[in-house]
């Protein structure tokens, strides 16, 4: 698996930590569950920090290759993967537009903290807002011939910086984690990541399935059900495996989500994930995010109470940042404000 071939940038110096979470496990597990570790993706580079900087570093360098000028993008309105787009066109000197979609109606709010506020304050050139169910992609495409109009060249990036070229970071990823359990002497027997947009899943799949490492990943779902994420991540894990030129297709049964954790909408909190966000920050002083690792936290909670994730196994957690956007959600994180069950 060689992604040395593929254009990169550098966004951080060296590998997330990976360490265990000892208070965490105990009280979870009661002494009867697994011991469960954090990689400490919430601390890559860019402004500050989470999963979509390692996809940024293969879909800027392509930008660049092409002689691009400005990055277009979308998200959801307190969009973690809008923010680090736009640190990373600060860093190499392009402008950035960004095409909100306010997938809960109402939601969107110019003054709002967290991520909004990180919008204003790094300078995005333009912020667009439409409604939810919108045809992102053929709204950037006009905003990319609008641009060209006016003699400038964009290029688009995919929500979530999620196609073959972004997932080349989480395939990156599969390799340093696994150099890194070498170097611990840790056996990872499951890996727990939220599931979304399905480029950080997708990509973390074809990684292991190059490197030839038989690791179960298990994806919480946070914005779909398994019957409709499940096809979606293994489409993203093949688009990667084809970028990497791998000689066997993925598995469709190296793709596993789980369901039922993100209701009642993505992004909207929910009282397991105001526990697992509240549990982690009390015993380890580890932040979550109230829309991705908050649900996907409560996920591992469930797998760990159901019998699942058992005593014996090593469970690592991938924690994929988002803090921004735990400052929107204050009242419900702090237990002040009635969240759905």
């Amino acid at each position: 698996m060689d992604l040395a071939r593929f254009p990169r940038r550098r966004y951080t110096e060296g590998p997330t930590p990976l360490h265990p979470l000892p208070r965490f496990s105990a009280t979870v597990g009661g002494g009867r569950g697994p011991a469960i570790f954090v990689k400490r993706d919430d601390l890559l580079g860019l402004a500050p920090g989470g999963n979509k900087t390692r996809k940024l570093e293969f879909l800027v360098a392509d930008a660049l290759a092409q002689g691009c000028d400005t990055l277009i993008t979308c998200g959801a309105v307190q969009s973690n993967h809008c923010r680090l787009t736009l640190a990373a066109a600060i860093r190499e000197g392009l402008r950035c537009r960004l095409l909100l979609e306010e997938r809960v109606e109402g939601s969107y709010d110019p003054d709002a903290g967290g991520n909004n506020f990180m919008f204003r304050l790094l300078g995005a050139e333009t912020i667009d807002v439409v409604p939810g169910g919108s045809d992102l992609m053929l709204r950037m495409a006009q905003m990319a011939r609008d641009l060209a109009a006016q003699g400038r060249k964009a290029y688009i990036i995919p929500t979530g910086g999620s196609n073959a070229i972004g997932g080349l970071g989480y395939a990156a990823c599969a390799q340093e984690l696994l150099g890194q359990a070498f170097d611990l002497g840790l056996r990872i027997d499951r890996i727990v990541v939220a599931s979304g947009s399905s480029g950080t899943h997708g990509g973390l799949v074809a990684g292991l399935w190059g490197a030839n490492a038989d690791i179960p990943v298990i994806g919480i779902g946070v914005s779909r059900e398994p019957v409709q994420q499940e096809p979606l991540v293994h489409a993203e894990a093949q688009a990667v495996a084809d970028l990497l030129e791998l000689r066997d297709p993925v598995p469709r049964d190296r793709v596993v989500t789980v369901g039922g954790y993100w209701q009642p909408k993505y992004s909207v909190p929910n009282a397991r994930m105001v526990e697992a966000v509240q549990l982690l920050a009390r015993t380890e002083a580890i932040v979550l995010d109230p829309t991705y690792t908050g649900k996907a936290m409560a996920g591992l909670i469930g797998l760990v109470r159901e019998g699942v994730l058992a005593a014996g196994q090593n469970v690592l957690f991938l924690h994929t940042g988002g803090l921004p956007a735990a400052f929107a959600e204050v009242p419900a994180l702090l237990g002040l404000r009635a969240v759905a069950p």
